[in-house]
Formats: C-alpha cells, sequence, structure tokens
C-alpha cells in the first residue's frame, strides 16, 4: 500500500484506509450474523449495528473526502480474519443459545478491533490539527463502545446462563 510510512499524516492514511476496509467488510457479514441469531434481542442488535456501520462508512468517506484521500483499494487482513472466524463458528453444530453466545463472542472481538482502531485513528487526527475529523471518528468510536457494552450486558445477564 505504502512504500515507505515516512510520517503520521501517512500512518493515518493508512488506518484510515484500514477502518474503511473494515466497516465495508462488516457490511456483508452482520446480515448474516443476524439471520443466524435465534435470540430476537441478539438479531435486533446486529440489524441496528448494520445501519450504524452503513453510517460509519459514510462518515469515513467524508472524511476521505475532506482530507482528499481515495480510501478504497486496501483489504483490512485483520477484519477479513475476525469475519472468517466467525464463520467458521457459524458454521459449527450447535445449540441455538451456544451459537447466540458464539455470536457474541465473535461481534466482541470485532468491536475491540474498531474501537482500537477508531480509538488510533481520532488520536492521530487530534495530533495533526484534523479537529473536525478527529470529532467524526470519535462518533464513531463512542458508537462501537456503547455497541461493545451492549452485547456485553446481554451476554452476561441473559444469553450466556440461557447456554449453560
Amino acid at each position: 500500500m505504502f512504500d515507505k510510512l515516512e510520517t503520521l499524516d501517512d500512518l493515518f492514511e493508512m488506518q484510515l484506509k484500514d477502518l474503511y476496509s473494515a466497516e465495508s467488510q462488516l457490511i456483508e457479514a452482520l446480515p448474516l450474523m443476524a439471520e443466524k441469531a435465534k435470540d430476537g434481542r441478539l438479531r435486533a442488535g446486529f440489524t441496528k449495528h448494520l445501519h450504524e456501520t452503513e453510517q460509519q462508512l459514510q462518515r469515513l468517506e467524508t472524511i476521505g473526502e475532506a482530507l482528499e484521500l481515495d480510501l478504497d483499494g486496501h483489504t483490512c487482513k485483520a477484519m477479513k480474519g475476525l469475519i472468517a472466524e466467525g464463520q467458521e463458528t457459524m458454521s459449527e453444530r450447535a445449540t441455538e443459545e451456544v451459537m447466540d453466545a458464539a455470536l457474541i463472542a465473535a461481534a466482541q472481538r470485532i468491536e475491540h478491533y474498531e474501537i482500537s482502531g477508531y480509538g488510533t485513528a481520532a488520536h492521530y487526527a487530534q495530533r495533526l490539527g484534523h479537529t473536525e475529523v478527529a470529532e467524526l471518528l470519535c462518533q464513531t468510536l463512542n458508537e462501537e463502545q456503547l455497541t461493545d457494552t451492549k452485547l456485553n450486558d446481554l451476554a452476561k445477564n441473559y444469553l450466556n446462563q440461557k447456554a449453560v
């Protein structure tokens, strides 16, 4: 992707491209996760997060336009691996309750990756003086953290107990 990373600007661009690819891949994966989920709250959560993810991708496109960057053309290998791992889990024979618990575990791995990526990118944006871009990235970061919290609460307070 880059011949050489020489500046924080270069690294920031790389991070944005990675996030753009990750969100694009997730838009394809979330409907499959929602379809596999048996618990209505989990299915609704995946569907809601799909709509959020579409908005997050649009936000990244806005950032790309503002910074005059083409964010397309890169593949986030980490997200590709996380999704492949989730798909492997979804192909397992499991009770509905265990499958729902497994879907939450896979989704939380994805959320943690995104939280890390958006936190880093927001810090870089701030450091580079891109205040409005940093605000957009922080908005997405907050959404990802809230999604992780909701998944965690659903798992700990309900679904994991059903899977026992």
